[in-house]
This record gives structure tokens, sequence and C-alpha cells, in this order.
């Protein structure tokens, strides 16, 4: 499915009773901005039986306290079904899921600080960080422009 297939799935899809389609409209050029830097079209997100999203957090070597919660994002099945997560716990599932379904649903999982998208098969190490701050501020510029009042044409 192409990046603008998936966005007009998202956009007809979004429950209209949890978020405006018009304001998913408004933020899919910053989703779609985001997902032409990516890859791969879907990648394989690690899931529970509930179906939430596997997170991992990680810890600073050299400072302990620094911490962050991330999600992987996975090139391929396979990739996914090495993972440690996997091997743990034999109730975690890898599910295809779009990227910007993906990218969409960072914004709404707080506790989330970075999606790491897992770019090369079998190289699970390397990864392109999407950080929940990054997107958010990205998002909150393009709203703000997308309702900026129209400038009058008779300025003088």
């Amino acid at each position: 499915m192409t990046l603008d297939n998936q966005i007009t799935d998202l956009i007809q899809n979004t429950p209209s009773h949890l978020i405006n389609p018009d304001a998913v409209a408004a933020i899919a050029p910053v989703l779609k901005a985001i997902a032409v830097q990516l890859q791969h079209p879907q990648y394989y997100i690690l899931q529970n039986l509930e179906q939430s999203w596997v997170m991992t957090t990680l810890t600073n070597r050299t400072q302990p306290a620094a911490r962050k919660n991330v999600v992987y994002a996975y090139p391929t099945l396979q990739d996914a079904a090495a993972s440690q997560a996997t091997i743990k716990d034999p109730q975690v599932m890898a599910l295809p899921v779009p990227v910007i379904n993906i990218l969409f649903q960072l914004l709404a999982m707080k506790p989330i600080d970075s999606l790491i998208f897992c770019e090369v098969p079998g190289q699970q190490g390397q990864g392109i960080e999407v950080r929940r701050q990054d997107l958010e501020a990205l998002v909150q510029a393009q709203l703000t422009q997308t309702q900026a009042p129209p400038t009058p044409s008779d300025i003088a």
C-alpha cells in the first residue's frame, strides 16, 4: 500500500468521535514527510495478546538514571521473531502495521519516547529513531500553519 493510500485509509478509518478527520488530514503531510525517509511501507511491531505494543526501556550506560521507552519497528517478520522480547515471551507476536499508522499511533502513546525503525533486515542494532517529542512539535507547527488566518489581500 502506498503512503498516499495509507493516509487515505487512516483518515477514513479514524473514529470521528476520537479525532476529527480534518485534523488527521491536516497532519498527514507531516506523517508522510517522515515516512518517505524510511525504507519500508510497513513494519512489524511486537504486540502482546491484548494488542498493546511491546515497549523496551533503554538506559544509558554512563548515566543509569537516563532512561527512555522505545518501540522497535522491524522490516521483516524474521527480524521481529528474532528479537529478545519474542524469545523471552511466547505470548508476544509480531504484526505488520503500515508506517503511517505507526507514526500516528506514536502521538497517542505518552509512555513511549521514541520509535526505532530497524531498516536493514538482519541488522537489529541499527535503526532510525523518531522521537515522539519531535513528531509532536512538527504536528503542532503544521496545525498552527493550517489554522493561521488568511492574510487580507488589501494590505498596503
